[in-house]
């Protein structure tokens, strides 16, 4: 019987169902706004019919014999959860409000190189020349991108785009401050946790914004709410998870550079969205910063 190594092909597939199953959240999202449903509640939805799936394999986990865990540890993790998981999602929900899906997951590919200059910031980690230039790049095609949507759609083009900047910087502080915790608590208990804790968040948020009435909505709100539960958050955690453990962080970080061509292709399939000629070359220019960062990351392995 072959080994997941001897199998490269199929985590490679694996790998790329998961990144389209991520892409295409932004695209179910903007169709659910059709439907007269605020990102607050959409949100409520994705989330609550994920919760189980995670409680699940929470349980099913076990309890920690880890010694190196410490009491504070757990508070890292409620830390990390509503900032990765519940910030960054609800920044999201709100930018889409304002801009196209397409244009959301150019902006927001921009963490990898966030993730570089935060740990720069934070932990004084000197940034590499190939770093550099995937920095200059990425935001150089944002830039291009971001003015000229705003020819086409005006100035509520700012506000999404801060928003999903917001959820970029988010994103990337999670991962930053997450990468020693998960070691520690292993890759499913600790995202079971994290999303546990970002759930709860949400329902306080809710709570205190709507109150407890969750009825009256469109049968299709509720629909969308368990597709993205299912398939742009249970599923393709779990396909992420399997790729990396066949193809190594490195190999698979590259296989990101799909996430926006998939989200375009679903917008223009599903949204009736189409994007200028610049937009397209800043998308090439984003995935070429990124994609070499991955490559130059790969290579020093």
């Amino acid at each position: 019987m072959e080994t997941k190594k001897a199998l490269p092909w199929l985590g490679v597939l694996i790998g790329i169902l998961g990144v389209v199953l991520f892409s295409a959240k932004a695209v179910m999202v903007k169709l659910a706004y059709a439907y007269e449903v605020d990102s607050l509640t959409l949100l409520l939805f994705r989330m609550l019919f994920a919760l189980p799936f995670y409680v699940i394999i929470a349980l099913t986990q076990g309890r920690v014999h880890n010694p190196a865990i410490r009491s504070k540890d757990y508070l890292w993790i409620v830390f990390f959860g509503f900032v990765g998981y519940y910030l960054a999602a609800l920044f999201d929900f709100i930018g889409l409000q304002y801009i196209k899906a397409g244009l959301e997951r150019i902006i927001l590919f921009i963490y990898p190189t966030i993730v570089v200059l935060l740990s720069w910031w934070l932990f004084k980690q000197r940034i590499q020349r190939a770093q550099g230039i995937a920095i200059l790049l990425t935001y150089m095609g944002i830039v291009i991108a971001f003015w000229d949507e705003i020819a086409i759609s005006g100035t509520q083009t700012y506000w999404g785009a801060f928003f999903i900047v917001l959820c970029a910087i988010a994103y990337a502080s999670y991962l930053v401050g997450s990468g020693w915790l998960i070691p520690k608590f292993g890759v499913l208990r600790f995202t079971s946790y994290a999303m546990i804790v970002s759930t709860f968040c949400v329902v306080v948020h809710y709570i205190s914004v709507h109150g407890l009435d969750i009825a009256g909505y469109a049968p299709e709100v509720y629909a969308y709410g368990a597709a993205l539960a299912l398939f742009s958050t249970v599923l393709p955690s779990f396909l992420v998870s399997e790729a990396i453990e066949r193809l190594g962080a490195a190999n698979f970080s590259i296989l990101g550079s799909i996430g926006p061509v998939s989200t375009i292709i679903l917008a223009y399939l599903f949204l009736d969205e189409h994007l200028t000629l610049l937009q397209l070359v800043g998308m090439v220019i984003v995935i070429s910063g990124v994609t070499y960062l991955s490559f130059r990351a790969k290579k020093k392995k």
